[in-house]
């Protein structure tokens, strides 16, 4: 959170970066700001393993953090807070999701699939009695072959388990394929759930390649009240905009690869229609551990990226998984915090240097074709990062293990058919064959 005023700062450094005058800074003094302001010098270094400094926070806030934002998701008048809760890893503990009501957070996301139906128990445990407070987003993958009384018998699980008489939002989860927006059975299935009141909107969500084509498909048809997308701050244009007006050096050093250089332009209009836009894995890989040193009481990697993706028109609000108290706090603590200013800009600058060459970008695709042995490479690097940088290695073990195809034929593979596949040059064999001996 920001406290101080956009023109606080002689060298306007705090403007808001839709604002003021800002002057262009060099490379080494825009990326020490987010040391100097951190007040590292004097409160806080100490060493760690091989003598690397850490920045040691000069201790809680002084109040709780709330959610000071909420938002309507376009014309379907459902509210929700800016920042809602994700429960991808959640299992039982159903003390989080009290704290996360006790911080305003009122609108929880879940799936039908997520921990094996656990999180729905755990969701409808927790809310038992506090239903009427809050709005609640399911999904489940709706295929062609399905048909509408297999998918009311999948809703009507969600909703045991929930302990509820309806979903407010229901999704056709990780859409790739028009296919399944095109099925006769999934439209029928969607007008039978809102007639009955078993739902109150309908929508797809996705991240993969095909996703604005789908998400063209669906505004075209008009079959959808609200979508969820992958959506980071390094696909915005404006970041990259903001980068060059302020660091053309470093933005020039930066091979910042867009997938989906379609999708804020089709969010744009999504929103224009009023379709209500959610927005997820905003984090882009979610490295948090290597950006504690540059960090601040209040200014963190995480809140600077909630900020830029919230300053977007185009997006109501934002789903993020929340896997204990301490993310809780540092999420809601980015709630209607204001336009992202250029410290913020600092701190993803050095994230998106820190990630360059390793990460996967969601939903960029372009290795797809490139094993001859059909690995499907990106699902592998998607559950690479809930192993390796979300920190729940259940949940990837449980996913490697669906796989139809896993990365098994990597390990007598020589690299060569994928060597030139990732634009983010990843070194895709190697990885394959580590993430195929950690899950299995």
């Amino acid at each position: 959170m920001n406290d101080r005023s956009p023109t606080d700062d002689s060298d306007g450094s705090n403007c808001a970066l839709s604002g003021c005058e800002e002057p262009e800074w060099t490379r080494r003094e825009f990326l020490s700001r987010t040391i100097r302001r951190s007040g590292a010098a004097s409160a806080g270094l100490v060493l760690g393993a091989g003598g690397q400094p850490l920045h040691v926070a000069s201790g809680p806030p002084a109040r709780s953090p709330t959610i000071r934002k909420r938002v309507q998701l376009g014309r379907t008048g459902i509210e929700v807070p800016d920042i809602s809760f994700g429960t991808f890893s959640l299992t039982t503990d159903e003390e989080l999701v009290h704290l996360a009501l006790d911080r305003g957070i009122t609108h929880f996301d879940t799936a039908e699939g997520y921990t094996a139906g656990r999180a729905e128990s755990a969701l409808g445990r927790a809310l038992r009695g506090r239903r009427h407070d809050v709005t609640l987003t399911s999904k489940y993958r709706a295929m062609p072959e399905h048909t509408v009384q297999h998918q009311m018998d999948v809703l009507e699980r969600s909703l045991r388990r929930l302990g509820t008489d309806y979903i407010d939002i229901y999704l056709n989860h990780a859409v790739n394929d028009i296919a399944r927006l095109q099925s006769e059975q999934w439209q029928a299935f969607i007008e039978r759930a809102k007639r009955e009141g078993k739902i109150r909107a309908a929508g797809i969500s996705g991240h993969s390649g095909r996703l604005v084509e789908c998400l063209d498909h669906a505004l075209d048809q008009k079959l959808v009240d609200i979508v969820l997308v992958a959506y980071n701050f390094a696909q915005q244009p404006s970041f990259r905009e903001k980068l060059t007006q302020h660091l053309k050096d470093f933005a020039a050093s930066l091979d910042i690869v867009t997938t989906h250089p379609k999708l804020p332009e089709t969010l744009t209009r999504a929103h224009a229609e009023g379709v209500g836009v959610m927005v997820m894995k905003t984090l882009k890989g979610a490295r948090k551990n290597d950006m504690r040193f540059f960090e601040a009481q209040g200014r963190t990697f995480a809140q600077s990226a909630l900020r830029f993706v919230l300053s977007d028109p185009a997006v109501d609000g934002l789903v993020i998984s929340m896997k204990s108290p301490e993310m809780i706090d540092e999420y809601v603590e980015a709630s209607g915090s204001g336009a992202p200013d250029l410290e913020d800009l600092a701190l993803l600058a050095r994230y998106e240097s820190l990630v360059a060459g390793s990460y996967c970008q969601i939903g960029c695709d372009l290795c797809a074709e490139a094993c001859p042995a059909s690995v499907p490479i990106a699902d592998t690097m998607r559950i690479r990062m809930y192993d390796r940088d979300y920190a729940i290695p259940e949940v990837a073990v449980r996913e490697y293990a669906s796989l139809t195809v896993d990365a098994t034929a990597c390990s007598a593979c020589d690299g060569a058919p994928c060597a030139r596949a990732c634009p983010n040059g990843l070194a895709i064999a190697s990885l394959n064959r580590d993430t195929h001996l950690r899950l299995t």
